[in-house]
């Protein structure tokens, strides 16, 4: 039976947080008339609000279905055999490109990107369920966030 713990508050909790500055890929779903597409995409994230940064180029396939449907998925996971150890996040939410706080945030993460020419996306976390078998088998921690992301 799925354990489950729901956090209707405004701030992510600690363990999504915790979890999310751990890594550094995502896997990003984008939709579109054509279909389904996913991508990875390096991350540097902002706790304060909730959101992830990254950079892909608008004429990739996942950069125009985000200008056309800026509501996406994504997932965050840690890639392991063993069941005790496994983790992973997975969220709804929208983009949006990044502001020049994302842009420090993301060089500060990954500061060789600086000579890039970076077009950056924020993801506001919407929705997110974190599964943590370190805390039991099948743990589930649930949120969403009480006002959407403009």
């Amino acid at each position: 039976m799925e354990k489950i713990e729901k956090t209707p508050q405004t701030e992510i909790p600690e363990a999504m947080v915790r979890f999310v500055r751990k890594h550094h890929v995502l896997t990003l779903a984008t939709q579109s008339p054509e279909g389904i597409w996913c991508a990875n995409c390096f991350y540097a994230f902002d706790p304060k609000c909730g959101e992830l940064l990254f950079t892909s180029s608008p004429d990739t396939r996942h950069g125009r279905e985000m200008a056309e449907n800026p509501q996406v998925a994504a997932s965050i996971v840690l890639e392991t055999r063993i069941v005790g150890c496994v983790q992973g996040l997975q969220l709804t939410g929208t983009v949006r490109a990044a502001d020049e706080r994302g842009r420090r945030l993301y060089l500060k993460r990954f500061p060789y990107a600086a000579v890039a020419d970076l077009h950056l996306w924020a993801l506001g976390i919407e929705e997110a369920k974190l599964t943590d078998n370190t805390l039991g088998f099948g743990k589930k921690l649930l949120w969403k966030r009480s006002q959407p992301v403009l």
